[in-house]
């Protein structure tokens, strides 16, 4: 179902150079379609820090146990301070499935909360497309509950995890277009 409340923007931010550069050359026709269908929503892709992105929601790729991590995790937890691992600890005791997400204070980042989603581990043989795509859908689903206007993504499953990042851009531009429509 479409959004009830207006986006303002979205904000695709990576640490992989590819994706700005538009190496990842699937996601450029998905990004220009989304566009089109929604040309007031201003959408982004980002070379950079996600801890520092302006934004109502910072999306975080986090593991399934909820504890923090390393890479997008690890940084969101560090630069966001102890209020995300304890609200971590009390939203989510059994932490969360793959392709899911729920939301904590963002803590002392310049957000106002942390969606995160759990991805699938390519590496440990998580390939379901769907799997990664449900991490988006859920994403925007918890932000259209809490009233987001602006949110940063991750390139989510593309670091540890392993995703193919050509694939991985494609599925995220995509289902932020199908969810969006």
């Amino acid at each position: 179902a479409p959004p009830s409340h207006t986006w303002r923007g979205i904000v695709v931010v990576s640490h992989h150079r590819a994706w700005e550069r538009g190496d990842a050359k699937a996601t450029r026709p998905a990004l220009a379609a989304y566009m089109d269908r929604r040309p007031a929503v201003r959408v982004r892709l980002v070379e950079g820090d996600i801890t520092t992105q302006r934004v109502d929601a910072i999306v975080n790729a986090a593991n399934s146990a909820m504890r923090g991590g390393g890479g997008v995790d690890g940084a969101i937890h560090r630069a966001g301070g102890p209020a995300i691992l304890a609200d971590c600890v009390r939203r989510f005791p059994d932490g969360l499935a793959t392709g899911e997400a729920g939301w904590t204070t963002a803590g002392d980042l310049p957000a106002r909360w942390v969606i995160h989603v759990v991805g699938p581990n390519w590496i440990a043989g998580q390939r379901d497309p769907d799997l990664l795509a449900s991490c988006y859908r859920q994403a925007l689903q918890v932000a259209e509950e809490l009233g987001v206007r602006s949110m940063a993504l991750p390139a989510v499953s593309t670091g540890v995890y392993g995703w193919p990042l050509d694939d991985a851009a494609r599925i995220a531009v995509e289902t932020v277009a199908a969810s969006s429509a």
